[in-house]
């Protein structure tokens, strides 16, 4: 099986290029929440993501939504004590299909919920877990492939395999702004 840091590394690439990239997206990777404060270490989101609901308006731009990532490449990642950051009003676990398999009856019986509030007491229990998948296979699917070091994103998709309830945000959008535009000017 493939290391960490190339499962990593290939979620992180992946997610960019399905729900990232292309024009008026706008997001930044490793963004630090409460800089400067001793929890400043404790809150950094791998990826955050802002959907303005239009541009024309200012009450448009206070509409908008942050959307969290976690890159996780296995369940001993979920549970190493970093990240799991869900300050958005939505929030996503990536990961592979072996990990979501692995977690599935930590999420059943509320173990991981537990975990997040007792280890992460800002974050939000409103998450959802996307996996990747090779194309052409879909939620039921089982496939033997595996990430590699020579996988290619195009060959891969994302499947949302658990839904995200929306949260209601505790942080403010100029808070949340400001955050991602210090992590893009680093």
């Amino acid at each position: 099986m493939s290391n960490r840091k190339t499962i990593t590394e290939f979620l992180g690439k992946l997610l960019y290029e399905e729900k990232l990239c292309g024009m008026g997206m706008y997001w930044a990777k490793e963004v630090v929440v409460d800089y400067g404060s001793s929890k400043a270490k404790t809150k950094r989101i791998d990826f955050m993501q802002y959907i303005p609901d239009g541009q024309c308006s200012i009450s448009s731009l206070e509409k908008g939504i942050f959307i969290c990532y976690e890159v996780k490449s296995c369940k001993e990642d979920v549970y190493s004590g970093n990240g799991l950051n869900f300050l958005g009003e939505k929030n996503y676990i990536v990961t592979t299909m072996q990990c979501y398999e692995d977690l599935l009856p930590d999420i059943q019986s509320g173990k991981l919920d537990r975990y997040i509030k007792q280890n992460h007491p800002e974050s939000y229990n409103h998450y959802g877990i996307m996996v990747a998948m090779p194309r052409g296979c879909w939620k039921a699917d089982k496939s033997d492939k595996k990430i590699t070091d020579r996988s290619i994103t195009d060959e891969w998709h994302l499947v949302i395999m658990k839904k995200c309830g929306k949260a209601l945000r505790r942080k403010s959008l100029v808070e949340l702004l400001f955050c991602m535009l210090r992590a893009k000017g680093e």
